[in-house]
């Protein structure tokens, strides 16, 4: 047992006198007590503590677009084709994004194939690709 410890134990207060020992009394309380009143001041410094901090925007408001690049409708075309998701008529290849899941249609990438995309929308650069490559987009 170390030598102060040793000191100590049998003692009533332990060295810490009678009311310093005493719960949290001498730090003025556990953890954030005190701080609109005795600890306010070390609160004010720190910057804005109390109350609400901006707003929390409803649910129902915002929507997060779950969006496709015509990339990766190139890269997939094939397996939709085979599980039956999309369907091929001579040449042009129908897709539904919209019962895919999908809201937005992006124009990174090229097309090689004819598509005719069903979208709820779709960037400018996108639409002008298909059309070029001979293709068309529907809004739905």
């Amino acid at each position: 047992m170390p030598r102060r410890k040793g000191m100590m134990t049998g003692s009533r207060t332990r060295g810490r006198g009678h009311k310093k020992g005493r719960g949290a009394g001498l730090r003025g309380g556990r953890g954030n007590a005190g701080c609109h009143k005795t600890k306010r001041i070390m609160y004010e410094r720190v910057g804005r503590v109390w109350g609400a901090h901006g707003f929390k925007r409803p649910q129902s408001v915002v929507s997060a677009n779950n969006s496709i690049n015509l990339k990766t409708i190139e890269e997939n075309s094939d397996n939709w084709i085979s599980e039956g998701i999309a369907t091929k008529k001579g040449k042009v290849v129908s897709v539904d994004l919209n019962k895919m899941g999908y809201d937005k249609l992006l124009g990174t990438g090229s097309t090689e194939k004819t598509y005719k995309l069903t979208v709820n929308s779709a960037s400018a650069k996108a639409v002008e690709k298909i059309e070029s490559a001979g293709g068309e987009v529907i809004n739905g």
